[in-house]
């Protein structure tokens, strides 16, 4: 049995960007504002207010990413919270919370979350014409994986 999800044309779009990549991800919001003041955003604590100030629109703010905001974004999407995660992160700068961006990056993929972890990438995720309706994600069934652990 096939497991899906079904995400509507409002998206709710967690931002996260590595201090390096928080200019890139603020002028790539501000680029594309119109188009994400269709959506719901949510961010880690300083990115969050980043883009507030920028986008002059509400934003939820979580925790920092370093004080546990990653994980929250992670059960976000486990929970089915998150449909789009944006996460400009850094693959020059090792992070103290390097396991934390591991974990949140491995979730996303195993959720099947729309992702993009650059500015390219989030241009054609954000100008799909599949962000303006509503969408049907397949989740993986990862039952297999448990029985053969059981076995």
């Amino acid at each position: 049995m096939i497991k899906t999800r079904r995400l509507n044309i409002r998206k709710r779009i967690a931002l996260v960007a590595h201090d390096n990549k928080k200019k890139d991800l603020i002028e790539w919001a501000e680029f594309n504002k119109v188009v994400l003041a269709k959506h719901e955003l949510i961010a880690t604590g300083t990115t969050g207010k980043l883009m507030e100030d920028q986008l002059d629109r509400p934003v939820k703010k979580l925790l920092s990413g370093p004080l546990g905001g990653d994980q929250q974004i992670g059960a976000m999407i486990a929970g089915g919270e998150i449909d789009v995660l944006i996460f400009f992160w850094d693959p020059m700068e090792a992070q103290p919370h390097d396991s934390d961006v591991k974990a949140l990056l491995r979730i996303a993929m195993a959720w099947n979350c729309i992702m993009a972890c650059d500015r390219s990438t989030a241009d054609f995720v954000l100008t799909s014409p599949l962000m303006q309706t509503e969408y049907t994600l397949n989740i993986p069934d990862y039952s297999t994986y448990l029985k053969r652990k059981i076995d």
